[in-house]
């Protein structure tokens, strides 16, 4: 028997299941009750057949909208909130609505995503298992990658947005090289999860990469990584500037992290940036009130916005999404010479 190619259907999930059309229907729209066993049989038959509801047709029908769910690994992140708000903005007027929510990193999160009205998914993390993602691909599902990683072994139809994230972390070493710094660290996420960085990493690799093309040197020195929560970060950054090993300029994957170093470096009495640079990411609220106020890199979220929606709708219509590339734009502030 030749192996279907069609996306499954509803009639296929009730089959597999062992019910009937309206038992699926009852279950994933989840407004009637359902037998835990035969509720159990239509979740396993979703999962298997990565069936996902065609809300799309529905919309188009004006029966309701559709649905993008963004998936963040750090929602109180106000960068993820702008972003949000950007794409909010783009994606309404095409009907469609917008959710953000926290990475749950595990296969029920996934198998809740394929058993719900979902028709597209945009996924900026840097610590959901590419298996995961893949299965989101192989679903059939629109899955925009904001790259801040690699993602090596995804593989399919899927698309790519290149935020600038390399390049900003390279220009930032690059700024602090040319005002005259020459012992430069690298402060990576805090996780209590220990999901810290590599050169898969994008923000890691451009800083690796730049400090290798400006024969600064790059040993375990030159990472700040493993923090579990801000306190350590904290105390770790005290200790990297009381060590014997000279440090005078700090970047930082994002501005909460940079803050908390800025007010390290203070509290060790360092003058700012006379002796100590410190540099951020994001250009977040946070980096323009602190004092003194904080150098940082912005990422183009508009332009990120609308890349996603055009690339979400390309696939909605059949076609292939092309790869996008985007810049960043340095703003220096006091942190920096």
């Amino acid at each position: 028997m030749p192996r279907k190619t069609s996306a499954p259907t509803r009639k296929d999930v009730a089959e597999l299941a062992g019910v009937s059309e309206t038992i699926v229907s009852y279950v994933l729209n989840a407004n009637r009750y359902v037998a835990a066993d035969k509720k159990k049989r239509v979740l396993e038959a979703v999962e298997k057949l990565h069936y996902r509801p065609n809300s799309i047709a529905r919309a188009l029908k004006g029966k309701g909208n559709s649905h993008i769910l963004f998936i963040a690994d750090n929602v109180a992140n106000d960068y993820f909130g702008r972003l949000l708000q950007e794409l909010d903005g783009v994606a309404y007027d095409r009907g469609y609505l917008v959710s953000l929510m926290s990475t749950k990193n595990d296969q029920d999160f996934i198998t809740r995503i394929l058993s719900r009205q979902v028709d597209a998914v945009i996924i900026s993390s840097a610590s959901l298992a590419e298996s995961y993602i893949q299965q989101l691909v192989d679903s059939g599902l629109p899955v925009v990658l904001l790259m801040t990683r690699d993602y090596a072994t995804v593989h399919g139809r899927v698309a790519r947005i290149y935020t600038g994230i390399e390049s900003g972390i390279m220009a930032a070493v690059r700024l602090l090289y040319d005002s005259g710094c020459r012992h430069l660290v690298h402060v990576d996420r805090v996780s209590r999860h220990a999901h810290f960085s590599n050169r898969q990493d994008l923000r890691f690799r451009g800083f690796c990469n730049q400090m290798e093309t400006l024969g600064l040197p790059l040993t375990a020195q030159s990472f700040i990584t493993g923090c579990r929560d801000y306190d350590e970060l904290f105390s770790a950054v005290c200790a990297r500037i009381r060590s014997e090993v000279p440090v005078d300029g700090f970047i930082c994957r994002n501005d909460g992290l940079a803050c908390t170093v800025l007010n390290a470096v203070l509290a060790c009495g360092k003058k700012v940036p006379l002796e100590i640079a410190v540099i951020g990411f994001d250009n977040s609220d946070a980096s323009k009130v602190i004092r003194p106020a904080l150098s940082t890199i912005a990422m183009d979220q508009k332009g990120i916005a609308q890349a996603a929606m055009a690339l979400i709708d390309a696939m909605v219509n059949g076609r292939e999404p092309e790869e996008q590339h985007l810049v960043t734009r340095m703003v220096p502030r006091d942190t920096t010479r």
